[in-house]
């Protein structure tokens, strides 16, 4: 790969990591949810799901997808599905009555929540989200040097996408953290929580309508 295609794509890629959408919600969900560990590997199930869409660009698989107008409506429609329970489940967070503390702070109590499930609930959103397919679709053979391995290429750059997705959402996580030790309660928890869910269903029923 050339070294100028390689920068532009660090650029293009950095952007698109920054810029917030439901994974930044849901890394910053289950980080006021279960702690710091809770939003890394929440994080981690995301960034994984990045090399089976970079595996699936590489082989085809996902213009085969975006040709076969049930299999992406199938898709279309898990992706919806997906998105709408995940907000219906901070909603019920959100309205769920919990004890408020006299400094309403530090002595909350942490959910606790099975690392497997925080993993599923990431890889999930991000596998079944067909944008980031269309994205990979549209966006990595810009960068892959025809006379090279097409499907190495593309894990490669899945594998900077990665590192640096992680690097953002795990800062995101510890930034929840740290905010949630220094002052906020059962009150702001509830508040993150209603809006994530209203995000989550809006998102879905958006992609659902499309």
């Amino acid at each position: 790969m050339f070294t100028d295609l390689f920068w532009a794509y660090l650029i293009a890629i950095s952007l698109l990591t920054v810029t917030p959408g439901v994974d930044t919600l849901l890394v910053m969900r289950n980080a006021g949810r279960g702690g710091f560990r809770d939003g890394c590997v929440t994080s981690m199930g995301i960034c994984s799901g990045l090399f089976i869409h970079a595996s699936l660009s590489a082989l085809g698989i996902s213009l085969l997808l975006l040709e076969t107008a049930w299999a992406f409506s199938a898709l279309k429609w898990a992706g919806a599905c997906y998105l709408i329970w995940l907000g219906l489940g901070s909603l019920r967070q959100a309205i769920k009555r919990e004890p408020v503390t006299s400094a309403e702070s530090p002595s909350i109590a942490r959910r606790c929540v099975p690392l497997a499930v925080s993993f599923r609930e990431g890889l999930l959103s991000n596998v079944l989200n067909p944008k980031t397919a269309l994205f990979y679709m549209a966006l990595l053979p810009q960068f892959v040097d025809p006379s090279g391995s097409a499907f190495q290429q593309s894990l490669m750059l899945a594998g900077v996408h990665f590192l640096l997705a992680m690097f953002w959402q795990c800062g995101l996580a510890w930034m929840v953290v740290r905010f949630r030790g220094v002052g906020v309660g059962v009150r702001v928890k509830r508040l993150l929580n209603g809006l994530t869910g209203g995000f989550f269903i809006a998102m879905g029923a958006k992609l659902a309508g499309n």
